[in-house]
């Protein structure tokens, strides 16, 4: 790792500032976005954003108050238009205290987003790292995570999340800096890295 780090570009520091307006807005991106090319989820999401007056996406009472067919219509799939009813519902009723949550352990947050419909493990552990700028995160799961150990220790098959998240325990309590320079080294190999 040591050598990636001295090789790679700095580490710029979490949360990415200037993403987006509100952890109610991260999250919903985040279900758009899941399983969906780049280009595809971009034209979903700035449809919905573009349902209601006002930049970025409705706010929670304004989400519920649109038709199904409407949101369906910006391109959301049955299950995304379920879960952001949800995420919009929880938010709405007072039910998620995303504001507050930055208080909160790690597993504690992780576990209440997982109520939420459509929002698992891995969408709970980037929240954790982009949003709240947490620094020992790791997603075990993460393909590219996978993909970026099997490069950095050079082996021929990708390792199993169990194997990923065993290793990670050498990088505590920066695991999520050890995360950015695993996504970079997959980069790097793609020739994608800036």
């Amino acid at each position: 790792m040591g050598r990636a780090i001295k090789r790679l570009e700095p580490f710029p520091g979490f949360p990415i500032p200037g993403e987006h307006r509100s952890h109610y807005e991260a999250l919903a991106r985040a279900i758009v976005f899941q399983q969906l090319a780049g280009a595809a989820a971009r034209t979903i999401w700035n449809r919905v954003c573009a349902l209601t007056p006002g930049k970025g996406l409705p706010r929670a009472p304004e989400l519920l108050a649109l038709k199904e067919k409407s949101l369906r219509g910006a391109g959301l799939s049955g299950n995304k238009y379920l879960s952001l009813r949800d995420l919009a519902t929880r938010m709405d009723e007072g039910d998620l205290p995303l504001a507050r949550m930055s208080r909160w352990q790690d597993e504690r947050i992780i576990e209440t987003l997982k109520e939420v419909r459509g929002i698992g493990p891995w969408t709970a552990q980037m929240f954790l790292l982009f949003r709240l700028g947490r620094l020992n995160v790791m997603a075990p799961e993460d393909l590219g995570l996978q993909e970026g150990l099997r490069l950095l220790d050079g082996l021929a098959e990708r390792p199993t999340s169990r194997e990923l998240g065993l290793r990670a325990k050498a990088w505590e309590p920066l695991c999520s800096v050890a995360s950015w320079y695993l996504w970079r080294l997959v980069d790097e190999a793609r020739g994608t890295s800036s």
